[in-house]
Parts: C-alpha cells; sequence; structure tokens
C-alpha cells in the first residue's frame, strides 16, 4: 500500500485494472473511522464524509440537521458557509444528501488550494457545527405570524425543508414510494421518510435535533472517502489534524437491522391527491412489491440484478412487456425495477392510469406472467444480453453529470455504509465471471423468480387511489393544527414568536465577515480553457463531396460512441409538434422484417442505449436565425462495433411505423413520464414558458418539451384512442421520417485514440454516401417578440415562479457582464429574500445565450406575489446600494467555474462536437470567457439597468387552483394542465 499518516492503519489494497484506480482501504486507530481512498491519475479530486444516519421517525431529523450543520461552524462561525464557499470557489461539485440511512457531505476540485479550502470548511461544518437555534427555525420549521409583528394575525409553517418537503411529496411517484416502503419495512427506520413528512415535521423540537448530532456525527459513525490524484497519507493529515484528533471512541453502533419478514402478503390501499375537477375513474395507481436480501451479499445482489434486467429492461422482457401491452392500465409504474440503495433490497412492478376494477386482475397479470419464467425459462439471449448491460456499465467512464470520481464513491457508499464490502462492489469483473458459470444452468432464471418472487411472503400489493378533496382536506387539517395552537397561545408565547421572526431577520440580513473563510481567487484560474482536439474529414476518401466524418480521440475505456446527424428539414407547426415523439419512437419500433420486440432485443445485445434527439439553437450574433439538427446516437464495446454499425443504419433507414399499439403504448408512457416530471422540474417549467416569446428556439422548446407539449401529449393520447387517429398519427410519423432520413448527414466517432483509423474504415463500410434531395431546404422558424403572462395550475402543493427579459446572445459584448450578473443577484440578494426569508428551496437567476433571455426563477415556493416583487427589487437593490469588489469577483468565478468543468473523456468530445455543429467555436467560446474574466461592477450595473426594465418583463408561475384568485390578479392568463 502507499505511505499512510500514522493515525491511520492499513487494511488492503486493490488495483481495480478495468477502473484504472487502485482501492485503498484505512482505519483510524483511535475512533475507528474508515477511510477509503481511490488512486486515480485524475487531477479532479472528490472528497465526500458520510455519517450513518437512522431516523426513528418521520419528523425529518437527519434532513433538517444536514441542512442546519452546514449554517455556521466553531472555526467559521459565519451565518452560511456552505453557500458562502460556492462562490469563493472553483468546485467542480459541492453539495449534501440525505438518504434513508446515511447522510453525506460530497465535493470536487480541480484546484488543490480550493479543494484544500473546501476540505477545511466541510471537515469543521460536520464535525464541529454550532447548529444554532435560529438556523433550525429558519431550515427546519418556525411558527410565524402571516404578519410577522402582528401576534393577531394568523398563524403559519414556515421552514426551507418543511416547503421543499411539501413540494417533493406532491410528486405520485414519491407517495408511492413512501408507502411501499411503510409497508414492506414495518419495524426498521425505512418505515419512516428521512426527508421528513410536512405533517410531522413540525413536531421536531431543537434539543431532538442536537441529540441527533451528538450520536451520529462523529467520527466512530463515519465514513471518509476520496478519489484522485492527491495521496491518501495527504487527506488522512487534514483529517487528524483538523478533526479526528479531538474525538475519542463512541460506544455506541449505529446499524440497521434486519427487517422482521411477513408469514403471508398484505394488500393495502391508501388514497393520493388529485386536482378537483379531473374525472378519478382511471387514475389508480397499483405497484406490487417485495422485499429480498441485504446488499452485504454482492452475489445475491448481482443475481437480482440480473434477474431484474431480465424482467424489465426493455420492451422484449417479459414483465414489461405484459405491463407495458395490457389494456388494464396506461403505463408502467414509475417504481419497476430494483432499488439496491438501502440495507435490504426491494423489487417493485406495476401499473399506473388504471380503473379500481382492474386492480385484481393486474395482479393476476403480474403473478402469471412470473409464473410462466418460473415454468419455461427466458431465452439464452435474453440472459447474454443482461450479462453484457452489466459490463457495459461496469466499463463505462462516467462524469457527465456527477464527477466521476463521485459516481464511483456513490456506487460503494451503501455497502460502506452496512459493513460490507465496499471494494467488491467496484471490482464487479470476478464477480461478473462467476455470474456468467452460473446462468448457463437452465433452471437458474425461474429459481430466482420462485425464490425472491412466487415462494416469498414479504410481498405487498400497494393500491393509490385518486382522492379529489384529499389536497382541501390536508390544507384544512394544517390550518385546525395552527388555529388549535393559536387558541393556546399565551401573550408570552406570541411575543416570543414575534420577537424570534424579527431575530431571524436580522440575522438574515446582517452582514458576516466572510474574510475569515478561505477563498480562491481570479489569479487562481487557468488562463485557458482545456479543449478536447478532434479531427473532420470525408467519410471516403474517394467521395470527397459525400458525409463528414468527425474524430475524437478520448480514454473511453474500450467503449466506442458513435453519432449520425442529419439537418433538420423545413418542417410545417404539426410536424414540429411531432418531432419529440418521433424521437422517441424510432429507437422503439420495429426496423425492417423485424418487429418491435425483436428490435429491442438486438439493441440490447449490440449497444448500451441508443436515442434519437432533435436540437434547435439561435446563432451566436442573432437568436432569430435559429439551425436544427436530428441526431442518432449510441455507444457500444469495442468489439461490438460491426453490430453497432448495423443497427444505426437499420434505425435511420428502415424504421417501421405500422406497429400501431406499440405507437399508442409509447405516447400514453411519454405522457405519464412529463406529467410526473412537473413536481420536480416546475422551475424549468416556469422558466420555459416565460421566455416563449424571446426568441424562436425558445418558443419551440416550450411547445414541444415545456407545458405546451405537455398539454399537447395529453390531448394527443386521448385523441389516439380513435382507430383512425391512431392510423393518421402513424402516417404522419413516415412522413416526417422521410424528411428527416433524405437530409445531409454526417458522422461523429468517439474511441481510444489508437483504435480511431479501424474504426473510421467500419463505419465507411456500412455507411453508402447516400446523396441529400436536390431540393432539400433547412428548418425555419418565424422570428418572435412576444411578451408572456401566464399562470398554469397543476397538481403542485407549492408555487415556482419566473420571470425573464429579451438580452442578447454569446458574441455581444454584453452577454459575459449579464452572466455575471445573475450570479451576482443569486449570491447578493436572491438567496436571501427568496430562500432564507421566503421559505422556498431555491432561487436565483440565469443568462441564456442561446435565446437571448436573463430569467429569474424560484423552486418548491411557498409564496408568489412577494416572489415576483423580489425579482424586481433584485435590480433595484444593485442599482441603489453600495457594493464591493469580492461579490463580482466571487460571481465570475461561478461562471469560469462552470465553463471549466470536466464531463467524462468522451462527454467532452460530444459536448465540443455539438458546440461546434452550431458555430460555438473554440475561438468564440474562449473569447465569452475571456470577457467574462474582464467583468467589472460597473458592467453589471449597466447591463441590469439597459435589459432589466419591469414593464417589458415576461412572467410565468407554476403553481395549484388554490392560487387562482391571486394569479388572477396579477393579471396572468389562466393555463390548466
Amino acid at each position: 500500500m502507499s505511505n499512510h499518516h500514522p493515525a491511520f492503519e492499513p487494511l488492503r489494497s486493490q488495483t481495480i485494472d478495468a477502473l484504472n484506480l487502485r482501492v485503498e482501504e484505512y482505519r483510524h486507530r483511535k475512533t475507528g473511522a474508515q477511510h477509503i481512498h481511490l488512486a486515480s491519475d485524475n487531477t479532479e479530486n472528490v472528497f465526500l464524509v458520510a455519517l450513518r444516519t437512522v431516523p426513528e421517525d418521520s419528523r425529518g431529523v437527519a434532513h433538517i440537521l444536514e441542512h442546519t450543520a452546514l449554517c455556521g461552524s466553531e472555526k467559521y462561525p459565519v451565518r452560511d458557509p456552505f453557500f458562502m464557499m460556492i462562490r469563493r470557489s472553483l468546485n467542480t461539485f459541492m453539495n449534501a444528501f440525505t438518504s434513508p440511512d446515511w447522510t453525506a457531505y460530497p465535493f470536487a476540485s480541480q484546484n488543490r488550494k480550493d479543494f484544500d479550502n473546501l476540505l477545511d470548511v466541510y471537515l469543521d461544518a460536520v464535525f464541529f457545527s454550532r447548529l444554532d437555534e435560529l438556523d433550525f427555525a429558519q431550515e427546519g420549521h418556525r411558527l410565524e405570524f402571516k404578519e410577522p409583528d402582528n401576534p393577531q394575525s394568523p398563524l403559519t409553517y414556515k421552514g426551507v425543508v418543511f416547503n421543499e418537503m411539501k413540494g417533493a411529496m406532491s410528486s405520485v411517484p414519491a407517495q408511492l414510494w413512501q408507502a411501499l416502503c411503510r409497508y414492506l419495512f414495518p419495524t426498521t427506520t425505512y418505515h419512516h421518510n428521512s426527508g421528513g413528512d410536512p405533517e410531522h415535521i413540525p413536531d421536531l423540537s431543537y434539543e431532538q435535533l442536537k441529540d441527533f448530532y451528538r450520536t451520529h456525527y462523529h467520527p466512530s459513525n463515519a465514513i471518509f472517502m476520496t478519489y484522485g490524484d492527491i495521496p491518501a497519507e495527504e487527506h488522512q493529515r487534514q483529517f487528524e489534524e483538523k478533526a479526528l484528533h479531538r474525538f475519542e471512541p463512541l460506544d455506541t453502533v449505529i446499524a440497521v437491522g434486519e427487517e422482521k419478514r411477513y408469514h403471508a402478503p398484505i394488500t393495502v390501499e391508501e388514497a393520493y391527491p388529485l386536482e378537483a375537477g379531473v374525472d378519478p375513474t382511471d387514475k389508480h395507481h397499483l405497484v406490487m412489491g417485495w422485499l429480498l436480501g441485504n446488499i452485504t451479499n454482492l452475489d445475491e445482489t448481482l443475481e437480482t440484478q440480473l434477474l431484474t434486467s431480465v424482467l424489465l429492461d426493455n420492451s422484449a422482457s417479459p414483465l414489461l412487456h405484459a405491463l407495458e401491452t395490457t389494456d388494464l392500465g396506461q403505463s408502467p409504474s414509475p417504481l419497476c425495477g430494483l432499488d439496491d440503495s438501502q440495507y435490504e433490497l426491494t423489487f417493485a412492478c406495476g401499473l399506473e392510469g388504471c380503473t379500481h376494477e382492474a386492480i385484481p386482475a393486474i395482479e393476476q397479470l403480474i403473478l402469471e406472467t412470473l409464473e410462466n419464467v418460473a415454468e419455461n425459462g427466458v431465452p439464452a439471449e435474453l440472459l447474454e444480453s443482461a450479462l453484457h448491460q452489466l459490463e457495459l456499465q461496469q466499463r463505462e467512464v462516467g462524469g457527465d453529470g456527477f464527477p466521476y470520481g463521485l459516481q464511483l464513491i456513490m456506487a460503494c457508499l451503501p455497502a460502506a455504509t452496512h459493513r460490507a464490502d465496499p471494494i467488491a462492489l467496484l471490482d464487479l469483473d470476478t464477480a461478473l465471471v462467476k455470474l456468467r458459470e452460473k446462468v448457463q444452468a437452465p433452471d437458474f432464471i425461474p429459481a430466482l423468480v420462485r425464490r425472491w418472487l412466487l415462494d416469498n411472503p414479504h410481498r405487498l400489493r400497494l393500491t393509490l387511489r385518486p382522492d379529489t378533496e384529499f389536497s382541501e382536506r390536508a390544507q384544512q387539517a394544517e390550518q385546525q393544527r395552527l388555529e388549535k395552537i393559536n387558541q393556546q397561545l399565551t401573550d408570552d408565547d406570541r411575543q416570543r414568536i414575534v420577537e424570534r421572526a424579527k431575530a431571524l431577520q436580522e440575522r438574515q440580513v446582517q452582514k458576516d465577515d466572510d474574510s475569515i473563510l478561505p477563498k480562491v481567487g481570479l489569479e487562481d484560474i487557468p488562463q485557458s480553457m482545456s479543449y478536447t482536439e478532434g479531427s473532420r474529414a470525408p467519410l471516403d476518401s474517394a467521395q470527397p463531396e459525400g458525409s463528414v466524418l468527425s474524430r475524437y480521440g478520448a480514454g473511453t475505456n474500450g467503449l466506442v460512441y458513435q453519432q449520425v446527424t442529419c439537418k433538420l428539414p423545413a418542417l410545417a407547426e404539426d410536424q414540429q409538434s411531432l418531432l419529440p415523439l418521433y424521437c422517441n419512437a424510432l429507437t422503439e419500433v420495429g426496423l425492417g422484417d423485424k418487429d418491435y420486440l425483436a428490435v429491442q432485443r438486438w439493441q440490447a445485445s449490440a449497444v448500451g442505449g441508443i436515442s434519437a434527439s432533435a436540437t434547435v439553437r439561435g446563432a451566436t450574433d442573432d437568436v432569430q436565425n435559429i439551425d436544427g439538427y436530428f441526431s442518432l446516437s449510441t455507444k457500444a464495446l469495442s468489439r461490438h462495433t460491426d453490430a453497432m454499425n448495423e443497427l444505426l443504419s437499420a434505425t435511420l433507414t428502415a424504421p417501421r411505423f405500422d406497429e400501431s399499439s406499440r405507437l399508442k403504448e409509447l405516447v400514453s408512457q411519454m405522457r405519464a413520464r412529463r406529467e410526473q416530471s412537473i413536481t420536480g422540474n416546475g422551475h424549468s417549467l416556469a422558466m420555459l414558458a416565460a421566455c416563449a416569446g424571446m426568441a424562436p428556439s425558445a418558443r419551440l422548446t416550450h411547445r414541444l418539451s415545456g407545458l405546451e407539449g405537455i398539454a399537447y401529449l395529453k390531448t394527443l393520447d386521448r385523441n389516439l384512442k380513435d382507430p383512425e387517429a391512431l392510423q393518421a398519427y402513424a402516417r404522419q410519423l413516415t412522413d416526417l421520417h422521410e424528411r428527416i432520413e433524405s437530409a445531409p448527414r454526417e458522422f461523429l466517432l468517439v474511441g481510444e485514440p489508437q483504435e480511431l483509423d479501424g474504426l473510421s474504415q467500419r463505419i465507411a463500410r456500412h455507411w453508402s454516401a447516400t446523396p441529400a434531395a436536390p431540393d432539400f431546404q433547412a428548418f425555419a422558424l418565424p422570428t418572435t417578440h412576444e411578451t408572456v403572462r401566464e399562470g398554469w395550475l397543476t397538481g403542485t402543493q407549492v408555487n415556482f415562479c419566473a420571470q425573464a427579459y429579451r438580452t442578447v446572445p454569446s458574441e455581444h459584448p454584453d452577454a459575459a457582464p449579464l452572466t455575471v450578473l445573475a450570479g451576482f443577484l443569486r449570491n447578493g440578494y436572491l438567496h436571501r429574500t427568496i430562500r432564507e426569508q421566503g421559505g422556498a428551496y431555491g432561487g436565483g437567476a440565469s443568462q441564456d445565450n442561446n435565446i437571448a433571455a436573463f430569467r429569474f426563477f424560484s423552486y418548491r415556493d411557498p409564496r408568489l406575489a412577494d416572489t415576483l416583487k423580489d425579482f424586481e427589487a433584485a435590480v433595484d437593490w444593485l442599482l441603489s446600494s453600495e457594493h464591493e469588489w469580492q461579490p463580482v469577483e466571487e460571481a465570475i468565478l461561478g461562471v469560469v467555474s462552470a465553463l471549466d468543468k470536466p464531463a467524462s473523456p468522451a462527454g467532452e468530445a460530444r459536448q465540443t462536437y455539438q458546440s461546434e455543429l452550431f458555430g460555438r467555436t473554440r475561438e468564440k467560446r474562449e473569447t465569452f470567457r475571456n470577457r467574462v474574466l474582464a467583468v467589472t461592477l460597473a458592467d453589471i450595473q449597466r447591463v441590469a439597468n439597459t435589459y432589466l426594465k419591469p414593464e417589458q418583463a415576461s412572467t410565468a408561475v407554476v403553481s395549484h387552483s388554490g392560487e387562482r384568485a391571486t394569479l388572477e390578479a396579477l393579471g396572468l392568463t389562466i393555463r390548466e394542465l
């Protein structure tokens, strides 16, 4: 093993060739704290400290503690060091998470000085938090009068987590999951809502929060995990010097116990809120759930993952096929699949959009499908494809969402949490070899189905029935509770509530001495951005006028990424509306003489997923001038390159849109997914709506992917019940495909540098130089300059507010100060007024150069009209107050950090290709970055005064029926979903 600090003892070390890293495991001698280090040559270093947190109720103690711990510590006694450090850092990731059985604090940075700064703040926040009672009131919950200084006004509940969980629990999938866990886990911590149930959060006391911190936030209960090129010894020195040497061992062992097993299946029915006026007949949800083994047994975990893949991986998988093709419901439940994030595994499947009368038949369908698999097994090719997918997932270098190192850390965190073997979860090659041997037995899958599902009595049938009066009753119950508390308050109690509200407001506006926090400055920023170099040349040198191939060499760990790109042709408005439906259907229908089931099996055996997309963007100097492309993308192990090209070619040249029932299923599934996305994505949808009049591409995105698109999908789904409408829809898809297939095309290839020549030759062999149609006309949209004022009513319990202003595209000199302005307003004003004082889970601003629009937004917000006022007040604050240079520098750091954020090797290549496709050349991107670095306070004040004029604002709000009167009073046009 490598060198280590004397306070730690080495336990073991193992090199994992498939991941190009070495895993080292250590134990702190005094406290028993665990340190797992993933040694890599990657300069993006990652840190995470996790605490085992096991709540015994649904008051949200672990979640509220996660928030409150970041509000000031012993060494850094400022009000908000976490958000302050976000502004003073070049981090590539910075957050905190609460799961049902652990709480984690991760960050990542490519800058060593920045990494050490963040580590210092994180260690102090976790192990020496101040836990101020006012921070608990702000982040968790508090009672406050509707008029804070008027003790005779009505009482309300406030608090960031309280409102966050109100929003989160508006989601039907979240309600399904909580109900499923409540009954599958009758005795362990998973019975409770670890995030906090809004009904129970007000029962949590400040003393209970502090008690939980004392027992859970201790090194003896901690797991330190690191990744990157900083040696383990250097991490351990900082752990010891800055935290661990001050602790004695903790005798208490915090762990999740085995669940008490049922002797027979149970049946449960609960209600969920449905908007008033909606027909509830076919809005029921049915989920069947099973409790399986625990994750400490790697072999059993892999077996259940394989079983889940065989049953549910794609539309040709037997259980998913049964759920997709039945007329008993609208689409498969979003809970379908295996959850392996907790101590004991759960498997679930079911249907949504069904009638109450269909529930027994759905249960029978599921059990009969499983019986059929147990009786007859599955084809060998299905098993081979499932193993192929497991291998591909193991080999792929990620990092396009989370940093790659954090993905690896999160993969082994559940095992570490439950004191199992985290290294085994990373080194799957040996276990996969063993699994391949097991699947040779013809009874392997049937035996698993019998053991874990058919013969497993710990089974639940859960029905969620719609109730159009549920929300009103819940609101009445909350009001009655508040009224009862109000009646029991003494004059002294009332005065204390008023004084606390005043003290909290004073604390929220106080100016802390942030100079005590470490920081990086503009001098620490690299002079230029990293860039993935590629090359462009004719695909076939014998036909220089034919298609072009763009090639990028990258460390892909044996995977190959390919993309076929076609110019979007001119489309009528009704054809434009079909674009997302066409892209979704293209990779889900039959090809040539193969039906869609055969194609699903083909895809699973050859590639790691295949997807189609259409992208439209404005030019860098004029957003009214748009360009559009269609892309068909996939990835595969290099040994499957020929099979990948055959599949890609067939998908683009021979799709069949004659499987009518399949087309109808796909629309229903897409509608269900999009409707479920509202509660988690409401701020983005509100911003799309507010920007719809700013640019042609913004209008199109709102129509296709925004709230307009969801409304269109709902109407289409209803209409396709008519067979003639369904046939017409199939013809429209065929016509649209013919136009795209005949468009000019080019190719993208990303692979290991030494393999590019051979891979290029394989592409050329599979693709003939088909000329584009001679009369080809490129995609175009009319210009748009409209002001939007809309209020959208949905099933959410909270609000998502957005306001937008027309600005300039990326090549304009003002684009850089506008982008910095967004961070300046977010850091200096909006975070305080929208989140801390207003109680929303989040809020901020951003400049979108692609549509030349500046947007304000709030997320899971209890307020509405006051938030819109705060958006305008932010500009007044900027223009009327005195400001120092430091917050400008912090806003610049945030922009540059986002611009320089690394992706996976393949992801960076794809991003470069996509940028250059739309004219975002390296030179233009570097020019914009340099302009950002040169922004001054005067610049951001000037652009705010120039572009953010209240009379020019467009406004859109995603809300609920209880706010109809407020929306109307604001003069917003009411739209209903």
